[in-house]
């Protein structure tokens, strides 16, 4: 194995990590404020930006979308692992929305509605 694989997966290993530490408390109910509301501990888009079509879908896709639009930077290191690689998916984020789409124009992908 090369260095340089070696590298990227001990990035891949930590990012998961990183990711399921920060998800940890919310699957304990750890995530609500003192007032009984919901706090994030991570970056979200407005749910506003979501199609109609998204918006409907349950609390937990809505935030899925918001995560990845907001975090597309680190979603783009995680492969992804749904076996959608040939439907042209090269990365966890696009499994939410196009590899041609911009944080200002995102182009959705419907297959995390699923």
């Amino acid at each position: 194995m090369q260095r340089t694989d070696l590298e990227r997966r001990y990035f891949l290993a930590a990012s998961a990590l990183f990711i399921g530490a920060g998800l940890f408390p919310s699957l304990l109910g750890c995530n609500r404020a003192p007032d009984n509301t919901d706090t994030h501990f991570y970056a979200l888009a407005p749910e506003s930006i979501l199609p109609a079509e998204i918006q409907r879908a349950p609390q937990r896709i809505r935030e899925a979308y918001r995560f990845a639009i907001a975090n597309r930077g680190y979603l783009q290191y995680i492969p992804c692992y749904c076996g959608c690689g040939a439907d042209g998916h090269t990365s966890n984020a696009s499994c939410y929305f196009t590899d041609s789409s911009t944080p200002e124009n995102p182009v959705f992908d419907r297959m995390s509605l699923a």
